[in-house]
């Protein structure tokens, strides 16, 4: 047989005896049209198996179709073209042929030359009543087609006019066009029919449902409203809905017995007050915020030592000791059990910037609990914590129950911060009204002014910070376990900025898809040139700048029509650049050994110091004379260092000094500062004993202790971040009190390399090891 053109078509299977339109556009179906119109040959329509291919390969198409003639052909002004086929009859393609200018396939042409049974005019009459059911179920066929063929007899035309009205799936309709045996086709259809009336069935007993639910709350909405306007006219308020509502909202909350109790009955009062009464929006308020509160919902607790540790490492670099006490923490909490309901509240005591807020995160991040914190710094109300009551006006629960609500769970981790920063004035003591918050024996029953009923909060996990202890109210510290976290030292400021930092930075900028880089040299003078500080704070603003001034050039060489480079590396001429002549500068402390100035170690907020201490003697009349900003206390040790000396002159060469003809002036640099404190009584010492005999400090000896008139080294505080300090700054030698050597030994191995540390219990030991020879000796 000669080959024939082929138009693949979508979304339609065509059969023998059917008259339908086509719409074609594409070129190469437009071509087989024109081919089949122009040569009087027929035109085989076979459907496509992929509806998205616009030029199908012989594979993505059926190898049965129909014979087609073209009865009619319009062009459309959109560019396509309307086509009126009629079906012939079946072919199965034995091979197509896609060269050309359109597709064309070699074919055979199938009939059924068999005899119907005697069964196949019951089958055509079942069929022809389960289409009519069809086609009235159907909201898109008209009924006239199951009119139409009632008077078709012949079960071939009858079988494919029925397939090609009935809306199934494109691999259905192909299985029935495959299909030969006219009675193979009937069974198949009224399956199909059968199986199409009952969904058909179902959706309008659906949309039935849905229909009358909609005529049923339109109705109920044109009765309220007539109702509304019956209570406008004698004066009554509409409440009904909203007491309906609000008692909904009550029994749903899973409130306790007492607690539902309080708010039913405050509804009623709500129900029978004026609407548009203060007193109605105050009862409203109360209502709605007991509603609100999640009584009973929680979280699922995930106390995996394992996934905490992980989460820990990935979210904060170091802090060894601090993690190991947290997970601590949390093995003694999975080991009493999840329903235990109390425990210790943590306090994570440290400077600015060393990370306190985000372990609070971390910790709830691996409890797989909600996370929520608020400030307590400047709070001085009592009302902040424990809520106002309800007679005054805007009243609202207190910060605790607010942020419960917030998180929507019972069993939040929540982080109190800068607990150190809480004050008192007339209006009451917050501190007093944290007491009963974060006292595990006591908050079970937490009641706030607002609420006036108690609520458990027993499953929260309280954690605060704060930068110091000593202005925390005792009471209140002894609730809590305090972790220390310490200030970092430059090697571990490197890693939390190459690790943490700078990709942070970097994707808060935009940078993220541009590869910035900063070496380890670049980073370690930003750290030590740029910022001085025991957090990562500053440091964090300066990467931070950097990378607006790396964002801010790559837009400007964009518009200029320069490609943006994809890696970038910053050098010491574009830090000087960007960042300005470097902000702290070595020569703070001395750079070589000098007479009278002395290096001390102290203990601040935001972590150790190191001090230099200026001593000179001139002549005058027996005064003392100190400047920098000192508080009594250090002067009193001063006034203790001189002592002792002015005791031993004989020993430390003292001896011919006219104490009543010389002034010593001692200077502690930055004035602006205030410094106090005991500590610092072996440097004023050593400094004196300098000025006053004109021998040479070692400046690369730091040292600090306590001293009495009889040159006793008393042992200090704030070991850790002393020892922290001088490692910063780069002193490698620091002088102790013998009492501290057991707090030296708890450093970790890194905070203890490269460095020497020496013990003393008199101060003639400090200047045995620190005073040189007088030069010229």
């Amino acid at each position: 047989m000669p080959l024939v053109p082929v138009l693949p078509a979508r979304d339609v299977v065509i059969f023998p005896g059917v008259i339908a339109p086509l719409f074609v556009g594409r070129p190469r179906s437009l071509k087989s049209i024109e081919e089949a119109s122009l040569s009087d040959k027929n035109l085989l329509i076979v459907a496509q198996r992929d509806n998205s291919a616009e030029d199908p390969a012989p594979s993505e198409l059926y190898n049965v179709g129909t014979l087609c003639q073209v009865i009619q052909m319009v062009r459309i002004p959109d560019g396509s073209t309307k086509v009126l086929i009629e079906g012939t009859s079946r072919a199965i393609v034995q091979s197509y042929y896609p060269a050309g200018e359109y597709l064309s396939a070699e074919i055979i042409q199938v009939d059924y030359d068999g005899e119907l049974s005697s069964g196949a005019e019951p089958l055509r009459r079942v069929v022809l009543e389960q289409f009519e059911r069809y086609v009235n179920l159907h909201p898109k066929l008209p009924i006239e087609i199951a009119f139409s063929l009632a008077s078709v007899e012949d079960c071939f035309l009858f079988a494919d006019i029925v397939a090609s009205h009935i809306q199934v799936k494109i691999s259905e309709k192909q299985e029935l066009l495959e299909l030969l045996n006219p009675e193979d086709r009937l069974d198949r259809l009224l399956r199909l029919l059968l199986r199409e009336t009952e969904l058909l069935e179902m959706e309008h007993t659906i949309h039935d449902k849905v229909r009358k639910e909609i005529e049923r709350n339109n109705k109920e909405y044109y009765l309220k409203e007539q109702l509304k306007a019956i209570q406008d006219e004698l004066g009554q308020p509409e409440g009904i809905s909203e007491y309906e509502e609000l008692l909904q909202r009550i029994k749903r909350a899973k409130m306790p017995k007492e607690v539902a109790k309080k708010a039913t009955s405050e509804l009623d009062r709500l129900s029978k007050m004026p609407q548009m009464s203060a007193e109605a929006t105050v009862s409203r308020t109360y209502i709605e915020w007991l509603a609100d509160l999640p009584w009973k919902k929680k979280t699922s607790d995930s106390i995996d030592i394992n996934l905490a540790k992980q989460v820990l490492d990935e979210d904060h670099y170091g802090l060894d000791e601090v993690k190991e006490r947290i997970l601590e923490f949390l093995a003694v909490e999975h080991l009493r059990g999840k329903g235990a309901g109390k425990g210790q509240v943590l306090c994570f005591v440290g400077p600015p910037g060393v990370g306190k807020t985000s372990l609070g995160k971390s910790i709830a991040r691996a409890l797989n609990r909600k996370f929520v914190n608020f400030s307590l710094g400047g709070v001085r109300d009592e009302a902040e914590i424990r809520g106002h009551r309800r007679t005054y006006i805007g009243a609202l629960p207190g910060r605790i129950i607010q942020k419960i609500k917030q998180v929507g769970v019972m069993n939040p981790v929540m982080l109190m911060d800068e607990i150190d920063k809480v004050g008192t004035d007339f209006r009451g003591d917050p501190s007093s009204a944290l007491l009963e918050a974060l006292d595990p024996e006591q908050n079970k029953g937490f009641t706030d002014h607002f609420l006036e009923v108690p609520f458990d909060l027993s499953r929260v996990m309280f954690i605060t910070t704060a930068n110091v202890t000593h202005s925390i109210p005792r009471p209140l510290l002894d609730r809590m376990e305090l972790i220390s976290i310490p200030g970092y030292v430059v090697e571990e400021k490197l890693n939390i900025a190459s690790r943490h930092l700078w990709p942070k930075v970097l994707k808060d900028n935009g940078l993220d898809g541009y590869n910035v880089k900063i070496s380890d040299k670049i980073m370690n003078k930003i750290i030590t040139e740029y910022t001085r500080e025991a957090g990562v704070r500053g440091l964090d603003r300066q990467l931070s700048k950097i990378a607006r001034k790396v964002a801010a050039k790559i837009v400007r060489e964009t518009g200029e029509g320069h490609k943006a480079p994809k890696s970038t590396s910053l050098s010491m001429a574009t830090l000087k650049q960007f960042l300005g002549a470097p902000k702290l500068h070595e020569t703070r402390l001395p750079q070589k050994d000098s007479i009278g100035a002395a290096l001390g170690l102290a203990w601040t907020e935001t972590g150790g110091d190191v001090l230099v201490i200026e001593t000179v003697a001139m002549k005058g009349s027996g005064k003392v004379i100190f400047t920098g900003n000192l508080g009594d206390i250090m002067q009193e040790s001063a006034q203790a260092a001189l002592g002792y000396l002015r005791y031993r002159a004989s020993r430390y060469s003292l001896g011919a000094v006219e104490w009543d003809k010389i002034d010593i002036h001692v200077h502690v640099p930055e004035g602006a500062i205030p410094k106090d404190g005991p500590s610092a009584g072996v440097t004023l010492a050593l400094s004196m004993l300098s000025a006053l005999t004109e021998r040479p400090i070692n400046s690369g000896i730091a040292m600090t202790g306590e001293i009495t008139l009889r040159g006793t080294v008393l042992p200090i505080g704030g070991v850790r971040e002393k020892a922290l300090a001088a490692k910063r700054n780069g002193i490698s030698t620091v002088i102790f009190p013998k009492d501290n050597d057991v707090d030296v030994d708890e450093l970790a191995e890194w905070a203890r390399h490269g460095m020497t540390f020496r013990y003393v219990s008199n101060v003639s030991e400090v200047f045995n090891m620190a005073l040189l020879e007088k030069k010229g000796n």
